[in-house]
């Protein structure tokens, strides 16, 4: 199986040397960057399965940084700063990330909440590390690594839930999902069932990826029972 691969964001030197030296000696592959911009940039371009992020970075702050990753992709994020103010803890477990921990920190506390949140990444994918990256659908493809999804030779933005929707779609294409077990694997860590938000994201991704939303061709409805991919020609008479 491929080693983690995880990207520590910190301006301060050696607190970043020393990040990589600990996370390195847990057999993990450790890329380090010390702005917000180049971190943005090495997540276009490399896969990453947890970021380590400081929220005072020069050019584009951890908030800043935080929020994009957001808007992208699903990686876990591990805030470690010196704002050790509730507030800040509340503000950025609420705009998405994973743990929070503060500077000065117990090595031995670091290395078990990277472990924790590496796990449990994993194990919500319910897919191995090598798993192809690249999932094809007709004229769609999904690039799981860059999170980008090419519609008729176009690529479209989506945003992350999107994203995790059409995921979940295709990787099991002849499966039908109803609405609950969406919510439940794109929404894990709210509790309350909403059928709403649900129809309302599968609208939104429609009205991106098919060229009539009115009569869809790829995410199609099965009357009472949810949603699953289209059928292909190729296809339909195997299904």
């Amino acid at each position: 199986m491929i080693q983690p691969h995880i990207l520590a964001v910190e301006d301060d030197l050696e607190i970043s040397k020393l990040i990589v030296k600990t996370l390195s000696e847990e057999n993990y592959m450790v890329d380090a960057v010390y702005d917000g911009k180049t971190a943005c940039e090495a997540l276009r371009n490399r896969v990453y399965h947890l970021v380590i992020l400081d929220l005072m970075l020069p050019d584009m702050d951890g908030w800043e940084v935080l929020q994009w990753i957001r808007e992208h992709m699903n990686i876990p994020v591990l805030i470690l700063t010196a704002r050790d103010s509730e507030s800040d803890t509340i503000l950025g477990l609420n705009l998405g990330a994973d743990d929070y921990l503060t500077k000065p920190y117990h090595v031995g506390e670091f290395i078990a909440r990277v472990n924790a949140q590496l796990r449990r990444y994993l194990k919500l994918n319910e897919q191995p590390l090598e798993d192809p990256p690249i999932l094809v659908h007709g004229d769609l493809t999904l690039n799981c690594h860059t999170c980008e999804i090419t519609v008729r030779n176009q690529t479209i933005p989506l945003t992350a839930k999107e994203f995790a929707i059409l995921e979940l779609l295709m990787r099991s294409p002849k499966r039908i999902y109803s609405k609950s077990q969406i919510f439940d694997a794109v929404w894990p860590d709210d509790y309350t069932s909403d059928d709403n938000t649900v129809m309302v994201h599968i609208r939104r991704l429609r009205g991106k990826i098919e060229e009539n939303p009115s009569q869809p061709v790829y995410i199609q409805t099965i009357w009472g029972i949810g949603y699953r991919m289209g059928k292909l020609e190729s296809e339909t008479a195997a299904w």
